[in-house]
């Protein structure tokens, strides 16, 4: 087995000795700097390989601190005012989309020039996750050049991360192939349900 096989062997084990010991220190560690900061090497280089990260010129890494759980609804004062129907809970909100979606949406409007690639899961604790966003240049000759990855510099890719185009947040839309996706067959759990609900007569002529 190579290098990385190892690694992602390793990952598989998260309750090993050796795993728990090393994200508890790693989580330590990230908790002492800022909620989304520049790596210099990726923390698992696996997985980043796997979802198309290289090692050169162009591309960059950042982690993110995501807090773990729901959200409270925005209203004033903690009430919802106005008719019983539209006042729901206020606490106990569930986030439409994963927080790893919302990692990337975050990481990709602070640094507007570059595009979001993917992201992957680094570790976590009782309050954070913390995931590693794959960035790109897309004005730089390395990547402008490379056939691999040079469709990311499209424009029609801008911002690709805040409308569900990435691994995240497809997963997060419900896209996919086979049984556990037949909730979003023809586009989208809207399309699916509209179709599934719609009655199509047909005009007489």
């Amino acid at each position: 087995m190579g290098a990385y096989n190892y690694i992602s062997e390793l990952y598989r084990k998260k309750q090993s000795d050796v795993m728990r010991y090393l994200l508890r220190i790693r989580c330590w560690q990230y908790r002492q700097l800022t909620k989304l900061h520049r790596v210099q090497h990726s923390t698992r280089p696996d997985r980043a390989r796997r979802l198309g990260y290289k090692n050169k010129q162009g591309f960059v890494i950042y982690r993110i601190c995501m807090r773990r759980g729901g959200r409270k609804r925005p209203v004033a004062k903690g009430c919802p005012y106005g008719k019983p129907k539209s006042s729901g809970a206020v606490k106990q909100q569930k986030p439409e989309r994963n927080l790893q979606s919302i990692a990337e949406e975050r990481a990709g409007r602070r640094l507007r020039g570059l595009r979001v690639l993917n992201s992957y899961w680094v570790s976590q604790d009782s309050t954070y996750k913390y995931y590693e966003v794959i960035l790109l240049d897309p004005h730089h000759k390395a990547v402008r050049r490379d056939p691999k990855v040079n469709w990311l510099c499209d424009p029609v890719q801008k911002h690709r991360e805040l409308r569900g185009l990435t691994g995240a947040g497809k997963r997060s839309r419900g896209l996919g192939k086979g049984v556990k996706f037949n909730a979003t067959i023809g586009g989208s759990r809207l399309a699916c349900w509209l179709r599934k609900n719609s009655l199509k007569l047909r005009r007489e002529r």
